[in-house]
């Protein structure tokens, strides 16, 4: 008999005891595996395999769309004036306070008129001397005592001495500055007693009670501006507050810079909140349409291209993807020009799961954004249930096996180590 060195004996049956552990976790999960098929059939290896991708969809749907043009505006009074001296004189009186609501007609700031008034003295006296010296020459000449020459000489002096005295009230009528319109006037920067000359601004007035809002859009959108477009406004100054009003007026010429036109808004002011010179945020409402829209969330870029997640019905239903041509975008949606039909439905959550011709479970479909949460919390609590049902299973699994399979499998792992 061959004897073996115990340094060998040792290392040999070391690895003929290792072999046997390693390899027997390894057939337990075969078996494991193998018993789940025999006790399930195929199907259940299948099933593993294409187990579908809980996904949240919406429906393609065509609504209202309206393409808003933003632009930014200046307001500016309905009317609005500042009144200024013509002539060198004091300021004598004012008839408002600052920020007083004045009717057309009423006198606001009186200059200092003494001269002029004695002016129109003096032309008055002449006038009645005039007239009287015609009073007489008419008598003379009814009486046939008088010259032709005379009287009409008289009768065009009277005429002068009327001529002078409607200057003398005019020149008197620039010393009293008057509203041209209902309004409210300004502040006044000038005192009683102060001197002022031709061009002096002496006071301003605004009428507020409707306001011209200007702002420009590209000459390009000229085919869709008309009169009567809706639009809203806002301003910094009540952030809270939307001002609703519809275009009145159209500019005449096209900048030949920016290439753009003006237009033209009465924003109602019955408040008065709104003052001449606000900035203003314009949305100007072009004509609706129909378009087809689907959520933002749905789109996939890929490279320069958009795509989707387009669900084929089926049994389960699968996904293929699907290049789209996009339009204008609003607040979480976006119009579709070309790629999908109304009443198709697309993935709108779980878009990084899936892939081509992928079974997906629709567990949502059009959900608002604050219903989202929701959805996927019920999603969570089912997912934990059948994980739980699944360990269960696996759990039961051994034990179900017969004692013969048992022995069979302990056979097999032994011959398989002693090879």
């Amino acid at each position: 008999m061959t004897m073996i060195p115990p340094a060998l004996s040792t290392a040999f049956f070391s690895r003929k005891r290792a072999t046997p552990l390693s390899t027997l976790l390894s057939l337990t999960t075969l078996n494991l595996a193998t018993a789940a098929v025999l006790l399930f059939g195929p199907a259940y290896a299948q099933a593993q395999a294409e187990s579908p991708i809980a996904v949240i969809g919406a429906t393609v749907s065509a609504s209202t769309w309206q393409d808003p043009v933003e632009a930014l505006g200046t307001l500016r009074a309905d009317e609005s004036v500042t009144l200024s001296s013509t002539l060198t004189a004091t300021v004598r009186a004012f008839n408002f306070e600052d920020g007083d609501h004045v009717d057309a007609g009423q006198w606001l700031v009186q200059l200092d008129d003494d001269q002029a008034q004695a002016e129109l003295r003096a032309a008055q006296a002449l006038l009645g001397q005039r007239q009287s010296a015609l009073d007489r020459a008419q008598q003379m000449q009814d009486r046939n005592l008088g010259i032709r020459a005379t009287l009409e000489d008289n009768a065009a002096q009277v005429r002068q001495s009327e001529a002078e005295i409607d200057a003398i009230r005019a020149h008197l009528a620039d010393h009293r500055l008057q509203a041209p319109f209902a309004g409210t006037v300004g502040l006044r920067n000038i005192s009683v007693g102060a001197l002022v000359t031709p061009g002096t601004d002496l006071v301003t007035l605004d009428k507020l009670d409707t306001m011209k809002l200007d702002f420009t859009v590209p000459a390009t959108l000229l085919s869709v501006l008309h009169r009567g477009l809706t639009l809203s406004a806002t301003t910094p100054s009540y952030p809270d507050d939307v001002f609703r009003a519809e275009v009145a007026t159209l500019g005449t010429r096209i900048d030949p810079v920016s290439r753009s036109l003006v237009v033209r808004a009465d924003l109602p002011n019955p408040d008065g909140r709104l003052l001449p010179g606000m900035l203003m945020e314009v949305k100007l409402n072009q004509p609706a349409r129909q378009a087809l829209t689907i959520p933002e969330s749905a789109l996939v870029p890929d490279g320069e291209r958009q795509t989707v997640w387009l669900i084929e019905a089926g049994q389960p239903p699968r996904v293929t993807r699907r290049e789209v041509t996009t339009g204008e975008r609003r607040e979480g949606e976006v119009e579709i020009v070309d790629g999908l039909d109304s009443g198709q439905r697309v993935v709108t959550h779980g878009t990084l799961k899936v892939r081509e011709d992928d079974p997906v479970e629709l567990i949502a479909t059009d959900v608002g954004t604050g219903d989202i949460k929701d959805v996927l919390e019920r999603q969570r609590r089912a997912s934990r249930s059948q994980t739980s049902e699944s360990q269960t299973l696996e759990s039961q699994t051994p034990e179900s096996q017969t004692p013969e399979s048992q022995t069979s499998e302990s056979r097999a792992t032994e011959s398989q180590a002693d090879d």
